[in-house]
């Protein structure tokens, strides 16, 4: 879990994902002549801050995005947010700005409108404009893991390990999904034009509810903002069931991921969310079960096999 401990450490704010990109085109240069078959590395100004691997000849994409939920510093100390983040008063935040490295605190309390105004508690003024992440507090124990950004490091983590023996696929490191997504629609045209990719597997996590559980295996998403197209989400339970590997189907009604995005572009991709379900979520405390992590890595290795 070492690599999955350094992911969530690494801030990558929707808008602001340099430094994770930085860090996985290392990872993917250091280690990918160790890997089983050759990849192409396709990443620039062209691709903005994702990453595109090809490995022979791909007939399906994984998706996984890089970004994180946090905070933006506006005027007055207030803070905005960035996707989702849910935390509690106290919580500690860290970025740097012009006057060095941060680490405050979070406060929230009720506006004299009757909304909710979240400010930051720090030493001095902070330079606005400036990104805040959650500090990694990690936690691990035989069956658990737990921190911030298991969303969507954890499927970050799940493509790079992906890697070691895909034969025939891409691998997508994607950005802004958190914050209204942005980046998929050129992506796909990169796949549909230069490669005629048009099925995809969404790497990413989803979240424990009364029909989904911790130590139940993967979950496979039948829908939830989004839906998939039918045909392609039976092919892909088929296989599943083929492949002996735990999983629990998913269904519900809000939430979402790239593949909405996907869906919303012009072209014709069919796609399935599968991922590790966690509690916590957009918290600093993300927790995961470690059987869900590893039916998930287990699933998408047989599944790129057989797309």
């Amino acid at each position: 879990m070492e690599l999955l401990k350094e992911l969530c450490s690494i801030p990558g704010i929707s808008g602001d994902e340099n430094a994770i990109k930085q860090f996985v085109l290392a990872y993917i240069k250091r280690n990918k002549d160790s890997w089983r078959f050759p990849v192409k590395i396709m990443h620039g100004d062209h691709l903005q801050d994702c990453i595109v691997l090809v490995f022979g000849k791909p007939r399906s994409a994984v998706f996984a995005h890089m970004d994180t939920v946090g905070y933006t510093v506006g005027y007055d100390k207030e803070l905005i947010k960035v996707g989702g983040p849910k935390c509690e008063e106290g919580t500690k935040l860290v970025g740097h700005d012009s006057q060095g490295k941060i680490e405050c605190e979070y406060l929230e309390f009720e506006n004299e409108r009757g909304g909710i105004r979240r400010e930051y508690v720090f030493e001095r003024d902070i330079d606005r404009g400036t990104n805040l992440s959650y500090l990694q507090d990690w936690r691990e124990d035989d069956n658990y893991v737990q921190s911030c950004y298991m969303d969507n490091r954890l499927g970050v983590w799940n493509a790079l390990k992906l890697c070691e023996n895909l034969e025939h696929g891409a691998i997508v490191f994607s950005c802004y999904e958190e914050h209204g997504g942005g980046t998929v629609g050129f992506l796909a045209d990169l796949l549909w034009k230069d490669y005629g990719v048009r099925q995809a597997l969404i790497s990413d996590i989803t979240w424990v509810t009364t029909g989904v559980q911790h130590n139940k295996g993967v979950a496979i998403s039948m829908r939830d903002s989004g839906i998939p197209r039918r045909s392609y989400l039976d092919r892909i339970i088929d296989l599943a069931k083929e492949s002996g590997v735990q999983f629990q189907l998913e269904v519900e009604s809000s939430g979402g991921s790239d593949g909405n995005a996907l869906q919303r572009s012009p072209y014709p991709f069919d796609w399935v969310f599968i991922g590790a379900p966690e509690n916590n979520v957009h918290s600093p405390d993300e927790i995961v079960h470690k059987a869900d992590i590893e039916a998930m890595l287990n699933l998408y290795q047989y599944l790129m096999k057989k797309l």
